[in-house]
């Protein structure tokens, strides 16, 4: 891992996503790349184009004010740190300036102010940054002091088309030495799948993720709930862990495994760090 991308908005929220990332800075020997989005309004940018020009560089050099006290922080001492301003309001940009910096994660708030004015670290924004991102997003809702990945619930339906996210994920968490638990949550009702079932798809899973490799095999957990958001809340709950991880599946929604908004309840309603990797 090379670099880290931090949308921030200098909220709080922004500043529990900064911590985490320095954190990971300095155990992967990355740099950080902190973006401000502007996000100003259709009312400047339709003045006559002196008056544009002049709003324009105002609230730039505001925001770069702003990152010389909100970067003034002793735990990104020894990191490398540069700042980006753009003037974006759509989150799907996000994911064009993590393509133009060759970023490998971006780590992000879930509340905030965008630019000046508006919440944007809420629910649906969120979601759209997890939906239009080539790369793995980590979203942190609340402080974590000492931040690390060491027990991570992996969760996931195991259909062949989650091959993807799950290479994806076994690469970046054995980075960092992490115990990862791969965990299939089964529910009553019309989605019940028998023992025999249910292991079969794993095993054809795991097969084609790593042939001949049956390590994985025993780091499955087969959890029975009566939702799925219920089972990877109170499993990972029961394990302590450090984080939870989940495929995504693009614009389509947040996760193609959660069908519905039990994807946005995860990334929205966990206290604790989820990660999500696009399918």
């Amino acid at each position: 891992m090379k670099k880290i991308l931090v949308p921030i908005d200098f909220s709080e929220y922004s500043e529990y996503a900064l911590q985490a990332a320095a954190t990971i800075a300095k155990q992967q020997d990355a740099e950080i790349v902190v973006l401000h989005m502007l996000g100003l309004s259709e009312a400047v940018l339709t003045k006559n184009e002196g008056q544009e020009v002049a709003e324009a560089l105002y609230y730039m050099k505001l925001a770069e004010k702003r990152f010389e006290t909100f970067l003034d922080k002793e735990y990104l001492k020894g990191i490398k740190v540069s700042e980006t301003v753009q003037n974006y309001k759509i989150f799907s940009e996000i994911n064009e300036v993590a393509n133009e910096n060759d970023a490998d994660l971006i780590v992000m708030g879930s509340h905030g102010t965008s630019g000046l004015r508006e919440e944007v670290f809420i629910g649906s924004n969120t979601e759209k940054v997890v939906r239009t991102s080539d790369i793995p997003v980590l979203v942190i809702k609340n402080p974590v002091e000492d931040f690390r990945m060491k027990e991570v619930v992996f969760a996931c339906d195991f259909k062949i088309e989650n091959l993807r996210s799950y290479h994806n994920a076994m690469k970046l968490f054995d980075a960092f030495d992490a115990n990862i638990h791969l965990l299939h949550v089964n529910l009553p009702g019309e989605r019940f799948r028998s023992s025999d079932q249910i292991e079969e798809r794993v095993k054809e899973f795991l097969f084609k993720a790593d042939p001949g490799n049956l390590e994985m095999h025993d780091k499955v957990i087969y959890y029975s709930d009566y939702t799925v958001e219920g089972g990877v809340f109170n499993y990972s709950k029961k394990i302590d862990a450090d984080i939870i991880a989940i495929p995504t599946h693009g614009r389509r929604g947040l996760a193609h495994f959660f069908s519905g908004s039990i994807g946005e309840d995860i990334a929205n309603h966990a206290d604790k760090p989820v990660m999500t990797f696009k399918i």
